[in-house]
């Protein structure tokens, strides 16, 4: 088994992992996965796509992860090594396809208009 480099997106986090043959270590920023996401709920995103794809034992998972929030940090993280799962084995794909892991999810926060409150929101109408 060879390493393999990718990335995942989710609003405005970005994660960059190297996945490689190993015991099942997953460090995020230096720290363990579950020091750095300390919620069950984001620890469960974050291994998602590698007990999907049986395999969560079987590499070591080094993250680079920045920008947005924890809940889309963990969700990149899971895209990021869902791709590298796929780039490794192509067989894995239909598995992690049907749990909807192997797609970027491009929900963005709508930007603030000008002349309205926030993106949608207008000021209060006043007829007279």
């Amino acid at each position: 088994m060879s390493t393999t480099n990718t990335s995942g997106r989710r609003k405005t986090a970005v994660a960059r992992i190297y996945l490689g043959a190993g015991s099942g270590i997953i460090t995020v920023n230096g720290k363990d996965y579950k020091e750095y996401f300390p919620t069950l709920p984001l620890q469960y995103i974050v291994t998602q796509s590698l007990s999907v794809a049986e395999s969560l034992a079987n590499f070591d998972v080094k993250v680079n992860v920045q920008g947005g929030g924890v809940k889309g940090q963990a969700e990149a993280v899971r895209l990021a090594i869902a791709k590298a799962l796929v780039e490794l084995n192509p067989e894995v794909k239909p598995a992690l396809r049907a749990k909807g892991l192997v797609t970027r999810d491009d929900r963005m926060v709508e930007r603030k208009k000008p002349g309205r409150k926030k993106a949608r929101k207008r000021f209060q109408f006043s007829k007279r």
